[in-house]
């Protein structure tokens, strides 16, 4: 795709399910992959996720958010304040699709968008809802580390958590909020965050699979 607006190319990589037109219209997920250093491609390697969910009647879009042109993340300083921009421009890219698909498939199921995303992906997808508000059912993260996920109701916020790495103070909710808002928090155990894409074995994979698909229902 390509945002005239903002002159940027935008890599999108389609899922679709394999089901007679005439059922219910299909629900949409948009996926945002981890950081990859610009080198490209990483939009393709969450496979077992993204065919696993076309498979079970989801539209997934899954976005290649950097480019080559792309200045590369800052490894220093305040990520909330360094990384911003990509947070911003990954939440752009996420609109820009969303509006998009509405004029090229008017038939999906639009009053039930969930954003997925691994890592800074994730970051992206905590961020969206705030930043276009009324859009999103629900969101689901994969391990983001640096953007507070939205404490709210609405939309249904959903986190798995890797086995190895913390996330920044502020970004999970406290337990009260957690209630207030039934947020559902997921610990994983044996799952490292950098083995959260096509890396994962058999055994892993089934288990992130599950409970994304569980978040979903």
């Amino acid at each position: 795709m390509f945002d005239q607006a903002r002159q940027r190319q935008i890599p999108v990589a389609i899922y679709k399910p394999q089901t007679d037109k005439k059922l219910k219209k299909q629900r949409i997920i948009i996926f945002s992959h981890g950081y990859g250093q610009n080198k490209g491609g990483d939009y393709l390697i969450y496979s077992y996720l993204t065919e696993f969910l076309a498979s079970k009647g989801f539209f997934v879009a899954s976005i290649q958010h950097e480019l080559s042109t792309d200045s590369l993340l800052p490894l220093t300083g305040i990520p909330q304040i360094v990384r911003r921009p990509s947070w911003e421009r990954g939440a752009d890219n996420i609109y820009f699709v969303i509006d998009a698909f509405k004029k090229m498939r008017p038939g999906l199921d639009y009053k039930h968008i969930t954003l997925i995303g691994h890592s800074n992906g994730g970051d992206m997808t905590a961020l969206f809802p705030q930043k276009y508000p009324g859009i999103i059912d629900r969101i689901i993260t994969l391990d983001n580390r640096r953007m507070p996920l939205p404490r709210t109701k609405n939309p249904r916020i959903y986190s798995l958590r890797s086995s190895d790495q913390p996330a920044d103070e502020g970004v999970l909710p406290t337990e009260l909020e957690i209630k207030r808002y039934r947020i559902k928090i997921i610990k994983l155990q044996g799952i490292p965050h950098n083995e959260m894409d096509d890396d994962a074995n058999d055994e892993q994979r089934k288990e992130i699979r599950n409970y994304v698909l569980s978040f979903l229902r």
